[in-house]
């Protein structure tokens, strides 16, 4: 009868202890959310990020005073330790000057200005280049049309986002190749420039940079991007004249490799010190705009998952790293740094959680795990669906915490609603003004209140 009745009281506590947990982790929730509506520093930050510091190009002095902007703050954020970890990265300029031009012929000539920006990556013009233009959509028009009709021309990429996705991130990499490899495909047939439609949805005059490869082997070409007004009004220029003539400078220069560092806080964990949860975005960004939703707001969403911990009195089980990545857009050197010293210190990492989606008004997360860790996740979907949390879709997470990838990792993205990401994206549009800090703040609620969630329940390693 005794032991029953000790089976009975073991099996009570046990189902009440269940039965706290979640009130315990809601009440945490809830707790993270009002910390950072009402008290939240996020938006703050990134006021100073864009306007004190401004653009971020790697390699350039403003993203190594952004660097030492992100070390202070994080150390006065309170963190345990917080150090730079050397990261090696490019540098590249677009220079002083950049224009584009042609005449246009009919009851007298008419000169049309361009509105155009350098590719990341790309090569000057050394002076004026002259060519005719030669307008294509795909690879496949650019390979049927030939050397005999491309040698010494320009050639001029038209090629639109599909508006019909509403996935507007797929319908960014639908587009993205032209932009990535364009110059050199247009350079195999002897172009001697290469001219993109932006990579935008918006019907408006900024052009919008970006990272262009160079093929090895292949002639590097100057390669620049049209905005999107510029791009319909020049197609229909063509139609009027065919064989008009462009005129297109640009002063990019490259320069030797230089290093910068990733900025890295953490608060060490109580029960698992080894064990790691990375938070994160880019700290890097185009040097024209200021960096604003890419990626801005996922660095000040990501310190302020810190501050708001910490507010809170938090101690994390597990030790919890905040990691401002420097150099995502100029081939991802923060990350791939970051994964490698990680791995060549056997660090253990749990999970690890990126924004870089913009600083709108967040839904979910993207979640790259397996059948066993999903199942997990979908167990806290009743403590998120209240903060409109419930879109937790598997594929994709982050480019900056990607190389982290292995058999027991799970990788998680910051999912907002990005109808209006390409707007912004890459272009003098992405300002502080335009970011809502009503959206941001909930984002960095969001990515802290699944870092909590994260540390206190753990994530299974594949079996």
């Amino acid at each position: 009868m005794q032991k029953k009745l000790i089976s009975l009281l073991i099996l009570f506590i046990c189902s009440l202890a269940q039965a706290q947990k979640p009130n315990q982790d809601s009440l945490m929730l809830s707790n993270i959310y009002n910390h950072v509506l009402t008290q939240g520093k996020c938006y703050d930050d990134l006021r100073f990020l864009c306007k004190d510091i401004g653009h971020r190009l790697a390699g350039s002095e403003s993203a190594s005073r952004a660097i030492q902007w992100g070390k202070k703050t994080l150390e006065d954020c309170g963190a345990d330790n917080v150090f730079l970890m050397p990261v090696e990265v490019p540098k590249w300029t677009r220079g002083s000057y950049e224009s584009g031009k042609y005449k246009l012929k009919g009851g007298g000539v008419i000169e049309k200005s361009v509105s155009l920006t350098a590719l990341g990556g790309s090569v000057g013009t050394g002076g004026l280049i002259k060519g005719q233009i030669i307008e294509v959509k795909t690879f496949e028009e650019l390979a049927i049309l030939g050397e005999e009709k491309i040698r010494g021309k320009i050639v001029f990429f038209n090629k639109a986002m599909d508006a019909a996705l509403i996935n507007t991130g797929a319908a960014y990499g639908g587009a993205y190749p032209i932009r990535g490899k364009g110059p050199s495909e247009a350079a195999k047939y002897g172009a001697v420039a290469c001219l993109i439609r932006s990579l935008t949805l918006a019907d408006d005059n900024y052009p919008h940079t970006g990272m262009t490869s160079y093929e090895d082997g292949v002639v590097r070409i100057p390669a620049a991007a049209l905005s999107a007004v510029a791009s319909r009004q020049l197609s229909q220029d063509l139609k009027i004249q065919p064989d008009l003539e462009f005129e297109l400078q640009l002063s990019c220069e490259a320069y030797d490799r230089t290093v910068q560092a990733n900025v890295v806080a953490e608060i060490r964990g109580s029960k698992f010190p080894d064990e790691y949860i990375t938070i994160g975005g880019h700290l890097d960004s185009w040097d024209i705009g200021e960096g604003a939703h890419d990626d801005g707001c996922g660095i000040v969403q990501s310190i302020e998952v810190l501050r708001t911990l910490l507010a809170l009195g938090y101690k994390p089980l597990h030790t919890i790293r905040i990691v401002l990545f420097i150099n995502e857009e100029f081939g991802n050197d923060g990350g791939e740094t970051y994964a490698r010293v990680c791995r060549e210190e056997n660090k253990i990492h749990v999970a690890a959680v990126e924004s870089d989606a913009g600083g709108f008004t967040p839904v979910g997360f993207n979640c790259d795990l397996n059948d066993l860790q999903f199942q997990q996740i979908q167990t806290w979907l009743p403590l998120l669906e209240p903060y409109n949390l419930f879109r937790f879709r598997r594929g994709g997470s982050g480019v900056d915490i990607r190389p982290l990838k292995d058999e027991r990792i799970a990788l998680f993205g910051l999912n907002v609603d990005g109808q209006r990401y390409f707007d912004f994206h890459h272009s003098n549009n992405d300002r502080f003004e335009n970011v809502n800090r009503r959206e941001l703040e909930l984002g960095a609620a969001a990515m802290a209140a699944l870092t909590y969630l994260l540390d206190q329940s753990g994530i299974p390693a594949n079996p």
